[in-house]
């Protein structure tokens, strides 16, 4: 695939992440723990925008990017001022951002937009999976089974993801292993821990079947 073409899903996941989060407004719940929508939105935007963004991995930062994170939340309680920080995420990275380069923003930002845009549409009482571009299907799967050793490194079994048309990848090897069955956007949900709001189905020995359903996967 062209890398143009790509950066055309990229785009279109961003602008499907936007468009869910305006029609949530500002205080929704989402599948992060303890978050409103305002605290995606903010999230997002310090990813893309802030240096400070560094504190979710650099400790001395941390408490740097919870202030400025608060204070964003706090401007977005308004619709107006939701809608602005929204905005300010659909506009995309600044020039001097690491995102603005292309290959940054495809590996960093397609399963990141796909994940985030279930967390709002999820957290409802009643939602259905989206019926999504076989492309953009395939680029999600190219992204997971690279990540897999990440998100599964914690296992303490082995884990095998399973596609409905029989493609298999081993996310991580053991003598005793679950397969784990479902649609590429499910498989997702599920390895980035979104265990609840995953349709996905287990084959496997009893005790391994047992073992898993104490595990959850994700960063």
């Amino acid at each position: 695939m062209l890398v143009s073409e790509v950066m055309h899903l990229v785009q279109a996941s961003r602008l499907a992440l936007a468009e869910t989060l305006l029609a949530a407004g500002p205080t929704a719940d989402t599948l992060c723990d303890g978050w409103q929508t305002r605290h995606l939105a903010a999230h997002l935007v310090l990813r893309e925008s802030s240096l400070l963004s560094a504190g979710t991995f650099f400790k001395p930062l941390s408490k740097k990017l919870e202030a400025k994170l608060n204070q964003m939340v706090v401007a977005a309680q308004t619709p107006e001022g939701y809608a602005k920080l929204v905005r300010s995420f659909r506009s995309g990275p600044p020039a001097f951002s690491p995102f603005a380069i292309d290959k940054v923003n495809q590996s960093a930002n397609l399963s990141e937009f796909f994940i985030h845009t279930e967390d709002v549409r999820r957290a409802r009482g009643q939602w259905a999976p989206r019926v999504l571009d076989k492309e953009y299907t395939e680029l999600l799967w190219q992204s997971l089974t690279r990540m897999s050793r990440l998100l599964f490194r914690h296992a303490p079994i082995g884990i095998i993801l399973t596609r409905p048309d029989g493609q298999r990848h081993v996310a991580k090897k053991a003598p005793n292993a679950v397969s784990i069955t479902g649609p590429v956007t499910e498989l997702m949900m599920y390895s980035f821990g979104r265990i609840d709001q995953s349709l996905v189905l287990f084959e496997g020995g009893e005790t391994a079947l047992e073992i898993v359903k104490g595990f959850k996967p994700g960063l």
